[in-house]
């Protein structure tokens, strides 16, 4: 088959290690073509270029500043998206039939030229609902759904219903994804709806003792204690409130240091944090480069995940496979919507709490600290890995729609 792949994700191979990088070579593996648009910011001063490598073919668009710029052009930027898009198909591709057509949530404001390639090629359409916009803006405060901020909202859930309505298939991250867009959107066919879960393919990556001392020391990480790291977006869905107090509240636990790695729209606060208040149970870092970051994950012992407890949609952070991957149990702070924590506890590879409850995320530390323990949970989240959320997995969900039409 000849598949096309949306996405904003800025990369020039799929050679790299990620959710749709892995997912993508899984495609090339079992023989189809594919062709995939990658955008380049303006900032960048690159211009549009086809990359062609045979079986993959990555066009580098140049769209406008929607990131580490002003509000104005962000919406501007992010507004010309499809038609961007549409305009490098039609250029780029136009003797290209495809077969089906990939893409991923955000943004759903790439909806015009899924449309576009959908009608021309009379292709099948997969959705992989990644992100629920704009209700996950409305649980933030950032979007209104009354007044006369509402316009914004309408704009953008009419957008979403459009995406929902020429999408074939619609793959959601787990169960409570499914459930909570077929409760709020009534003309979605239950039969389109399924776990199609975030995945990567698993490396192993052998680090020994004497190596990983080297890393802690690099990064002037204590050597004796539990390291819980937080590795990714600093942002509002994090509920960044209450990750400075679960930094305060363990100031004085001897046996557990902090670890934030990461960036985002809230990095600016929690540095302020730091330099304020000094925790020295804690450190902030900026964000690694990715070969950098897994190799440290892989000398720390707990992995964190933080969501706002304020969300009604069921987030399910991918962050959550660089925990497993490395072997370690996980512990998840998180609003009550999302089944993150039943997936980590019905497969025994870590704890849950509210997002609200300061003395049990302490506690829960305080029992991580068992290094038996650790070394037990972390087995079973590679294992629940290796046998739920690989690459491999995800693409035979996807293919076996087609398999299925041709009777395979």
């Amino acid at each position: 088959m000849n598949v096309l792949f949306l996405t904003l994700l800025d990369f020039s191979t799929i050679d790299e290690n990620g959710i749709y990088t892995d997912l993508m070579r899984e495609f090339v593996k079992d023989g189809h073509d594919l062709f995939i648009i990658s955008p380049t910011e303006k900032r960048k001063n690159e211009p549009t270029k086809l990359i062609d490598n045979s079986k993959v073919k990555i066009l580098k668009l140049q769209i406008g500043n929607t990131q580490k710029t002003n509000l104005i052009e962000k919406g501007i930027s992010t507004l010309t998206l499809e038609s961007k898009f549409k305009s490098g198909i039609k250029k780029y591709f136009d003797d290209v039939k495809f077969d089906l057509v990939l893409y991923s949530t955000p943004p759903i404001t790439l909806q015009k030229a899924v449309e576009f390639v959908k009608l021309r090629d009379q292709a099948k359409t997969y959705l992989l609902l990644k992100d629920i916009f704009p209700q996950n803006a409305v649980d933030l405060g950032i979007l209104k759904t009354s007044g006369i901020k509402s316009l914004i909202y309408k704009y953008f859930r009419s957008k979403e219903e459009r995406l929902y309505k020429i999408s074939d298939y619609i793959g959601c991250m787990s169960n409570a994804n499914v459930e909570f867009l077929l409760k709020n959107n009534l003309s979605i066919a239950n039969e389109i709806v399924e776990v199609c879960p975030n995945s990567i393919e698993p490396i192993n990556i052998d680090i020994s003792e004497h190596e990983k001392t080297e890393i802690r020391e690099k990064y002037n990480l204590p050597i004796d204690k539990t390291i819980f790291i937080y590795g990714g977006n600093l942002g509002k869905p994090q509920g960044i409130d209450f990750l400075i107090d679960c930094i305060r509240a363990n100031e004085d636990n001897e046996n557990s240091y902090f670890f934030i790695v990461g960036s985002g729209t809230e990095f600016g606060r929690l540095e302020s944090f730091f330099e304020r208040e000094k925790p020295k149970n804690a450190m902030l870092q900026n964000q690694l480069p990715r070969n950098d970051y897994e190799l440290l994950a892989n000398t720390c012992d707990v992995g964190l995940i933080f969501l706002d407890r304020k969300f009604t949609i069921p987030n399910f952070p991918s962050r959550l496979l660089s925990y497993m991957q490395a072997s370690m149990p996980v512990l998840a702070a998180t609003d009550i919507n999302t089944d993150i924590g039943k997936v980590i506890e019905s497969g025994s590879f870590g704890y849950w709490c509210e997002s609200v409850d300061v003395d049990k995320f302490n506690h829960l530390v305080n029992k991580l600290c068992d290094e038996k323990l650790r070394i037990s949970l972390g087995r079973n989240a590679r294992y629940y890995l290796e046998n739920h959320y690989k690459a491999k997995h995800s693409y035979e969900i996807i293919i076996n729609h087609f398999n299925k039409e041709e009777g395979r």
